[in-house]
């Protein structure tokens, strides 16, 4: 692997010890390999994990005909990366060099070592996490997403493989000189944009998210006779601490997640005030550390998994996915969060992802850099992208509706944003009008105070304005504030818990709302603190009364 991971290599492939070897050994089969024998094909799910005791195991990533050799495993040597964990599809072929023995584990053993054994699941988690990240660094998936830079649909596409750590390699129709053989190849037009190929086969064109987590191994078959303990909506901060803290301590634990882990933070290119990251952290990294956290201790992260109604009715409840299929749980952990509030501007859905944006990532960095851009918003959110995307492009300004950032944005924040000249800071000034075409081509913007409008020729625009809760879904089921946001607690009041049929003789619990066993947590929960520290808080505390609520049962 020819990448920046390489003077990591001790870690990606660690050697066991005999006495590590024969922990592992104690959970597993023994089994002799032959010479030519494959073990583990590309697209592959639920994959074994296997410790090499003797011969030699070649990792190989079949790529147009030919194979290209990732690494040899040999005696102490042991397959696999963070999809193991999960059970998604297998990035490359695992086959046989040298005859002789190995030692294997099925997904259920592998997970009670990581689980048991300190020393080989820090050993184990740190080689996987490495491997994945390598993989993405160099594009050496089994995913080709062909697309446009003017094309919105390959923005999608592209933050949702990001988001979701999953590595692909990236062809632009309208810079690549030799991407019409690749559209001959796989008989597909550029109007067909964007295009993915899925293991050098399987073509989709202009795939929604769903279709395109299917064809790449991310979407698993739920089963709809079991009932869950808790089933978690959303896999932002708060969502995926409970998640942590319910599967660790032995519940049956499902997150439903309609993109990405992470949330709204997920979108955040660095936190540095979360406790414990003195240098920061981007929001997609401590997403994927609490997936991965999440799924070493059993709890099973369904992407693509868009939840569209609860049957608050009967127990256990139903939660409804879009397709048709439904979760049964005992518990419900709401964690849908919110969204930046969209601002009623002529021509803004036609421009969303060919000019406005709601995220700063290194995805939509990569689209704006050198130009200059425009953030909206007064937030830490906007505070974080303003100084994240100064970094690349030619300017930005910053507008914001109050007078100061004091009562909105962390004070470290501040002082980046006044001493960064790059960063134009304008208060008590609103967006006014989008303008372009096909894409966003200039923007105009007015003074509150003076009334003064200017127009600039600026080509994208990030919205952090607000939130909107995402609460739609639930249909009514459960007493809302005047917002659209979750009530819980004490908040609720007398006559809602009447309206919701409260019929036990005890009140809502803290984060529960009006129906027994639906707990609220994090940004969609009306009066929480919008930081990630509340929400991870808010989400580990939950798991408490959800196991007083199984009692109860």
């Amino acid at each position: 692997m020819d990448d920046v991971y390489l003077g990591r290599r001790q870690q990606m492939f660690p050697v066991l010890t005999e006495a590590q070897i024969g922990r592992v050994a104690a959970l597993g089969q023994r089994r002799a390999v032959q010479a030519g024998e494959i073990l583990l094909e590309p697209g592959e799910q639920n994959a074994p994990f296997f410790v090499v005791l003797s011969g030699t195991v070649e990792v190989l990533r079949p790529i147009d005909g030919r194979e290209d050799l990732m690494t040899l495993h040999e005696t102490g040597g042991f397959s696999g990366e963070i999809n193991m964990l999960s059970g998604r599809s297998s990035q490359v072929r695992d086959r046989v060099r040298d005859a002789g023995e190995i030692t294997v584990l099925d997904r259920a053993a592998f997970r009670k070592l990581v689980q048991r054994d300190a020393e080989l699941s820090e050993i184990i988690m740190r080689a996987f996490i490495l491997r994945r990240m390598s993989l993405i660094a160099s594009h050496q998936g089994d995913t080709l997403l062909i697309g446009s830079q003017h094309s919105a649909g390959t923005l999608h596409l592209k933050e949702f493989l990001t988001r979701n750590s999953h590595p692909y390699s990236y062809v632009d129709v309208e810079v690549d000189p030799d991407v019409q053989v690749l559209l001959d190849r796989f008989h597909v037009g550029v109007k067909d944009v964007p295009i993915t190929i899925c293991r050098g086969k399987d073509v989709l064109r202009n795939p929604s998210v769903e279709e395109l987590a299917a064809c790449i191994g991310l979407t698993v078959a739920l089963d709809p006779a079991v009932v869950r303990d808790v089933a978690v909506i959303g896999a932002g901060p708060a969502g995926l601490a409970a998640a942590v803290y319910a599967a660790s301590e032995g519940l049956d634990v499902i997150v439903l997640e309609g993109n990405a882990p992470g949330g709204q933070a997920g979108s955040s290119s660095r936190i540095e005030n979360y406790l414990g990251f003195p240098t920061g952290i981007s929001g997609q990294a401590l997403a994927g550390r609490a997936r991965s956290q999440a799924e070493k201790f059993g709890a099973e992260i369904a992407i693509a998994r868009t939840v569209v109604g609860v049957r608050c009715a009967t127990r256990p409840y139903e939660v409804v996915l879009a397709g048709g299929d439904a979760v049964r749980a005992k518990c419900v952990l709401i964690a849908s969060g919110a969204e930046y509030r969209k601002p009623e501007l002529e021509g803004r859905e036609r421009f969303e992802g060919v000019g406005v944006y709601y995220g700063a990532t290194f995805v939509e960095a990569q689209v704006c850099g050198g130009e200059e851009v425009v953030v909206v918003g007064g937030a830490n959110s906007a505070g974080q992208a303003a100084t994240y995307l100064s970094q690349t492009a030619a300017r930005v300004h910053m507008l914001v509706r109050g007078p100061t950032l004091s009562d909105t944005m962390s004070r470290y924040l501040i002082d980046r944003i006044t001493d960064n000249p790059k960063i134009d800071l304008r208060t008590r000034t609103v967006l006014d009008a989008l303008e372009g075409d096909d894409h966003l081509e200039s923007v105009r913007w007015r003074n509150l105070d003076t009334g003064a409008v200017e127009s600039h020729p600026i080509r994208h625009i990030f919205l952090m304005t607000g939130a909107s809760p995402n609460t739609a879904w639930l249909g009514g089921c459960v007493a809302l504030d005047d917002k659209g946001f979750v009530k819980t607690g004490f908040d609720i009041n007398p006559d809602e818990l009447k309206a919701a049929h409260w019929a036990l003789p005890r009140p809502p619990r803290l984060f529960e709302t009006s129906l027994p066993g639906i707990f609220a947590v994090g940004d969609v929960r009306s009066s929480s603190v919008k930081r990630v520290a509340s929400a991870v808080g808010e989400g580990s505390i939950c798991v408490q009364l959800i196991h007083k609520v199984l009692q109860e049962l």
